[in-house]
């Protein structure tokens, strides 16, 4: 019966399971691995299945265990989003907790950004990493929205809502000397190297598919992950860069780096990935609510 579960039992066993180690676990809360091992142990006889198997020093959930464990986290998730949304009321400052993709464009976060920066009653908590381990800060509801460039699966485990906030055009980018006397992006490709994005990303892709259409085969000048580092190595005149325009609009304005052309049919789709939440983070709503003006092409430029 529901009336009969102990929600302590659930915590000291959510605890083992995420260290792995009853040992560790007893260290940790300062309790002895009898006093745990009571409380795992009243908590299977409730729930009539085995949490654990024990192989050497090691426990390992058993299918039944990996089940509670799910729950385990988004009960105890709950809980903090609970506390955290209520003691926000009455503050003066709200705290909004943002994720995104380390390879993403550092101008399209700014000007996500843009509309709370200057906003004294809102501190911006900004944390990157891949894209897995943003998504799983969601569902854990460590984070508020994630910022990515392919939406996730959505189904009845994973409950992501991909908000579409901008197309970005992607160009042909390099310094002036790289690019004076030539207009034609086929010839230039075909004799200059280019820094492209890596092959599992949507740009290498079009990008790939429109030079075989072509029968070119570019000399590969550099192969990165990281749009920051494509705009430094652009900058350093180690070839053409394949990337959107937001991604250099500073030295596009300077003339550092010039805009040999758009190449057709390529294009970068910026998302803002949420959950359902029973208590949404207001100033999300705002963000959102401003990202038609990150769809306009003519401000990458």
């Amino acid at each position: 019966m529901m009336s009969e579960f102990n929600y302590h039992h659930l915590r000291y066993f959510w605890a083992v399971a995420h260290d792995g180690n009853l040992t560790r676990t007893a260290e940790r809360l300062n309790l002895s691995q009898s006093a745990i091992s009571v409380q795992i142990k009243q908590l299977e006889a409730s729930l009539g299945h085995a949490l654990f198997e024990r192989r050497g020093r090691q426990l390992i959930l058993t299918e039944a265990g990996r089940i509670a464990l799910d729950h385990a986290d988004a009960i105890f998730a709950a809980g903090r989003e609970l506390l955290g949304t209520l003691q926000e009321k009455g503050r003066s400052r709200q705290a909004i907790r943002i994720g995104s993709l380390a390879t993403l464009s550092r101008n399209f976060q700014m000007e996500f950004l843009r509309p709370i920066l200057d906003r004294p009653d809102v501190e911006i908590i900004l944390r990157s990493g891949t894209s897995a381990a943003l998504l799983q800060g969601l569902e854990a509801l460590n984070l508020d929205v994630v910022l990515i460039n392919t939406p996730p699966s959505r189904d009845a485990v994973t409950p992501f809502i991909s908000h579409r906030l901008s197309e970005q055009p992607v160009s042909l980018v390099g310094t002036p000397e790289r690019l004076r006397g030539k207009s034609d992006l086929a010839e230039l490709v075909a004799r200059q190297p280019v820094i492209l994005p890596t092959a599992d990303t949507g740009i290498r892709i079009g990008f790939d598919a429109w030079i075989d259409r072509l029968g070119i085969r570019p000399q590969i000048g550099a192969e990165v992950d990281d749009m920051a580092m494509m705009r430094l190595l652009a900058r350093q005149g180690v070839g053409l860069a394949v990337l959107p325009p937001i991604v250099v609009q500073d030295e596009l304005t300077s003339g550092r780096l010039q805009e040999a052309g758009r190449l057709p049919d390529i294009g970068e789709t910026f998302y803002a990935v949420t959950i359902t939440r029973r208590f949404p983070n207001p100033i999300l709503a705002e963000l959102l609510e401003s990202r038609s003006n990150l769809g306009d092409p003519r401000q990458a430029s």
